[in-house]
């Protein structure tokens, strides 16, 4: 498990994580989102003792993380994969950090072969893929076979086998009972491989919920109608107290009602249905709807504006 209790980091004036306490626990995929510059990163960091706290507390295993002995047990992270050494090999890599942490080399051949590298373990790091050096560090993540997983932006370069892989791996681990920490801006994989999520904004907690959860809480659920008798329909719902709110084409939506009672009541009154079905937000509008407030940097839609040119050709 982890454990953060009113941890926060400034930067001089700028506040980066803000008293933030939440626990990851065991058992099931945590994920961890915010817009850029929530403060994601640093707060990660923090946990792997490579930042220290301007106050608040963190601990893994209800320890500080530089207390931990032989840390690659306990906890293994990806936060950067290219944080390699050019010039080693895969496998020499995976077996420096073995070393340092009193870990059995045999170990190093069986997580290379967990992430598909057995083949390059010998070709020097420098020449890997993004994705094949996503999978090296994702190794070094699994090398002390520790009971937390920590990974950060796990599919990135990654095919789409790999990206199934590396879903199905973290979904394996939690099973397990180990802790699986993710944090990913890849809203569609993360409503695929998450059960809980931390959502941060501004370095403040913004949620700390189940997916489900999330999602209800910050989304419009509504039955959406099909109908070739629009005023029919009309009149049974009227009839029946529920209010239908046209969207053209013989469309309607009906807010807090369940699509079974409107199908009973159209069947009742021979009303015929070409579509009845439940909506639901995505995790991505979800997400975009809690934060809306909290994205530090804004993007504007639309073609760029031509730049005015003075008469001698310059910029003006």
């Amino acid at each position: 498990m982890i454990e953060l209790e009113g941890l926060t980091k400034r930067y001089g004036e700028k506040v980066a994580v803000n008293n933030l306490t939440f626990a990851v626990r065991p058992g099931i995929v945590t994920g961890f989102l915010g817009p850029n510059g929530a403060g994601k990163s640093t707060t990660m960091r923090m946990m792997l003792g490579l930042d220290r706290p301007t106050a608040g507390d963190v601990r893994i295993d209800g320890r500080h993380y530089d207390r931990l002995k032989d840390p690659l047990k306990y906890i293994g992270a990806l936060l950067d994969a290219k944080a390699v050494h050019g010039g080693r090999s895969a496998f020499d890599h995976l077996l420096c950090l073995a070393q340092s942490n009193g870990i059995p080399k045999k170990r190093v051949h069986e997580v290379l072969d967990t992430v598909g590298l057995t083949a390059v373990a010998r070709k020097k790091a420098k020449g890997f893929s993004l994705g094949m050096g996503q999978r090296l560090g994702i190794a070094a993540a699994l090398l002390g076979d520790p009971r937390i997983l920590m990974f950060d932006e796990p599919v990135n370069g990654l095919d789409p086998e790999g990206i199934h892989w590396i879903r199905t791996l973290m979904k394996s681990l939690a099973g397990q009972g180990r802790t699986v920490f993710v944090s990913s801006h890849l809203m569609s994989e993360m409503a695929l491989t998450a059960d809980h999520l931390v959502v941060i904004g501004q370095g403040r907690l913004l949620a700390d919920t189940s997916m489900a959860d999330f999602i209800a809480r910050n989304s419009r659920t509504y039955v959406r109608i099909r109908t070739p008798q629009p005023e029919r329909l009309l009149d049974v719902l009227h009839g029946a107290g529920i209010t239908a709110v046209r969207a053209g084409g013989g469309v309607f939506e009906v807010d807090g009602e369940k699509p079974e009672r409107i199908g009973e009541l159209a069947a009742q009154q021979q009303v015929v249905l070409h579509e009845l079905s439940p909506q639901q937000a995505s995790l991505e509008e979800a997400f975009m709807r809690l934060t809306a407030e909290s994205v530090e940097y804004h993007a504007h839609s639309g073609a760029p504006r031509r730049a005015q040119w003075g008469s001698a050709g310059k910029k003006g």
